[in-house]
């Protein structure tokens, strides 16, 4: 699916810069200067809008290239297609090119805001109650990190100050902890900000797909074992198709992650669950929303995940929410299906593209309240 995808964003891409490069001649400036040479026009044209995009390129890398050109061409389409609609119905008569400007200042603008949603994080609170004696707790989560994208170790351990002046009961890490890229010294930072933040029962975590690393330990340094003793090693509770009873008030079920099905394989749902004391609150870290049926099935109270980004950019949260074109059962947000509650966060930080328009990064706040 991603090779297709690529492809298709390839494609558009590129007859989207032929586009750009049509639309650049429009401009007055431009077309005075190149009115006795139309040939060398087209061409310098063409080269302006593939040298803009070498330098998104080289800057931000293919993807955040592939997203600004696409924008940009959205963005210039419909300022055409208004400024258009006022020369023929309000019968103005423009001497500039106004609808390229303001194509170009809505993009900077827009994909301005995007950038800020992605390098700053929000706090989401949620409500979970429940009939079950657990209490009170404070519970908060985080998922997909991916360090190094939007920010390094030290910026990391500058959200777990944050995340622990909530005073949190615990911290639950769903997943994509680190990414592909993230280094060995980033990753070791990490770890210990997790195990410097103080809590009253401590850290669990679970992998993501990313954790264990695509390309082998040989590519970042390290392997997804020496992840594990860093993590140990800071007194977070690693877990991969565990469960705990915590504080003998509830359980904590950590999944490993979907993408082992194949590999390492894992757990179903109804065994984890196999011999649990219903009467207690459970709780369940899977970093892929993508087995809702079978968790509402094994009656657990409360699942956790992340992975999706939120949809990342507009409007895919919204066709996805609509068509379900992902393996996901849900993008986004908060839902009940018969006594369980699932929630799935955008994320703390960003992968490979670093704009989010459809949603912004956020570590959550839950208030459980229970008897």
């Amino acid at each position: 699916m991603w090779a297709v995808l690529m492809i298709v964003l390839l494609v558009l891409t590129c007859a989207g810069i032929w586009y750009l490069a049509n639309r650049i001649r429009k401009f007055s400036f431009y077309r005075k200067l190149m009115e006795k040479r139309p040939r060398a026009g087209r061409l310098i044209s063409l080269l302006i809008v593939l040298a803009v995009t070498a330098i998104l390129w080289l800057v931000w890398g293919s993807m955040n290239a592939i997203v600004c050109i696409l924008h940009l061409i959205v963005f210039w389409m419909i300022s055409d297609g208004i400024f258009a609609l006022i020369r023929k119905y309000g019968k103005k008569t423009f001497l500039r090119y106004y609808a390229g400007l303001a194509a170009l200042a809505f993009t900077v603008v827009y994909l301005g805001s995007g950038w800020y949603l992605a390098h700053h994080v929000w706090e989401t609170d949620y409500q979970i109650t429940t009939d079950k004696q657990v209490g009170t707790l404070r519970v908060a989560v985080l998922s997909d990190s991916h360090t190094g994208t939007t920010f390094h170790g030290e910026g990391f351990a500058k959200h777990m100050k944050e995340i622990e002046e909530k005073k949190p009961d615990l911290v639950l890490v769903v997943g994509d902890f680190v990414d592909d890229d993230t280094t060995k010294e980033d990753m070791i930072r990490c770890c210990q900000a997790l195990g410097e933040t103080k809590t009253t029962y401590g850290i669990y975590y679970v992998f993501g797909n990313h954790d264990k690393g695509y390309y082998g330990p040989d590519y970042r340094g390290y392997s997804g074992d020496d992840l594990i003793r860093e993590l140990e090693k800071n007194q977070v509770h690693v877990m991969q198709d565990d469960v705990e009873l915590v504080d003998d008030r509830f359980y904590i079920i950590g999944r490993q992650d979907k993408s082992e099905e194949y590999a390492a394989g894992r757990a179903t749902m109804q065994e984890l669950v196999s011999g649990l004391d219903t009467d207690k609150f459970s709780i369940v870290l899977d970093h892929q929303p993508a087995d809702y049926a079978a968790q509402e099935e094994a009656g657990v109270d409360l699942v956790l995940s992340g992975h999706t980004h939120g949809g990342q950019l507009f409007p895919l949260m919204t066709l996805e929410n609509l068509f379900g074109f992902t393996p996901d059962d849900k993008v986004y947000g908060h839902e009940k299906r018969g006594n369980t509650d699932f929630i799935v966060t955008s994320g703390i930080s960003d992968w490979a593209i670093k704009f989010k328009t459809d949603c912004k990064s956020e570590y959550l706040l839950l208030e459980i309240a229970g008897k």
